[in-house]
């Protein structure tokens, strides 16, 4: 699975599910959401092949966009990411069974939804992030996004 959330508002931006994910499918979850959500300032991950391969790098580049790569066996570098990645662990993934890749996209995204829409967020003054980024309460400004 390849997560993306945002860092300011904690809102998982997409998760990609498939057997395997290599860095041609990053780019397309990150050109999917630079149209729909804007290009960051930078891009947070760990140092996986997929997100150091050259050409992403260089399709980064080419858009402005910085790369802050953790310290390999440093997650708390990457702590929102972490903490999210352990919330659909211990609240989706653990209590499921998955008998095909489909099953596991539709339900991994309905669990999207509810972390978004519903589940409330203490971070976030118990409040979901979608309602509170459309809200406007954070006078926010899409600058970054956390991936791993």
């Amino acid at each position: 699975m390849l997560t993306v959330i945002d860092e300011n508002t904690r809102k998982c931006l997409m998760i990609r599910v498939d057997y395997q994910l290599k860095s041609d499918d990053v780019i397309d979850v990150l050109s999917t959401l630079f149209l729909t959500q804007g290009i960051p300032e930078y891009i947070r991950s760990d140092n996986g092949s997929e997100f150091t391969a050259h050409v992403l790098q260089d399709w980064l580049k080419g858009l402005g966009v910085n790369t802050a790569y953790i310290e390999p066996g440093s997650p708390w570098e990457n702590g929102f990411n972490e903490r999210f990645n352990g919330s659909l662990r211990d609240e989706c993934l653990n209590l499921e069974y998955f008998h095909t890749l489909e099953e596991a996209r539709v339900i991994i995204g309905e669990w999207v939804n509810e972390y978004n829409h519903i589940r409330p967020h203490s971070s976030l003054g118990y409040r979901p992030p979608a309602p509170f980024v459309m809200l406007g309460q954070m006078g926010y400004e899409l600058t970054h996004y956390g991936a791993i």
